[in-house]
């Protein structure tokens, strides 16, 4: 059982963070899911990880090659990419169960959105209180760093 990171966005857009989060769990020789709430979005993001600074290698689930993808985005529960690490996106939901079985889970959410924050903290209620261990990361200081952690 891994760890889930809960990451509020203050600072950075998720076009920044999302990458860097990304290109650590890859140098990690992690298999990611990128999973998100909203297609549109996710093709949003598609193209702006084929457009960052470096090559980030990925794909958009329902191809012929979901398997292979480093990084799969979607918006289903399944995960054919044999990922580790789930990054949870746009209020994307994340189960206890999922959560157990994966290396680590991110879940990323916009500070400045109060919906996004109050979803947010359901989601930590929910996981902590299946026994996960969680960290709250928060940029306010301009880096990121662990505000809470649950102690699992």
């Amino acid at each position: 059982m891994g760890i889930v990171m809960f990451y509020h966005l203050t600072r950075r857009p998720i076009e920044a963070t999302l990458p860097a989060l990304l290109d650590k769990s890859l140098a990690q020789g992690w298999r990611v899911v990128v999973r998100g709430a909203d297609a549109g979005r996710l093709d949003w993001l598609d193209e702006l990880l084929w457009q960052g600074d470096g090559f980030l290698p990925h794909g958009r689930a329902g191809g012929a090659f979901d398997a292979d993808q480093p990084v799969l985005l979607t918006t289903g529960p399944d995960i054919p990419n044999g990922a580790v690490c789930l990054m949870a996106v746009d209020g994307a939901q994340v189960t206890p169960q999922e959560a157990a079985a994966m290396e680590r889970v991110c879940i990323l959410f916009d500070g400045n959105d109060p919906v996004a924050v109050e979803a947010a903290r359901g989601q930590w209620r929910a996981l902590t209180g299946a026994g996960l261990r969680a960290q709250y990361w928060s940029e306010d200081s301009g880096r990121w760093e662990i505000r809470r952690d649950s102690g699992g």
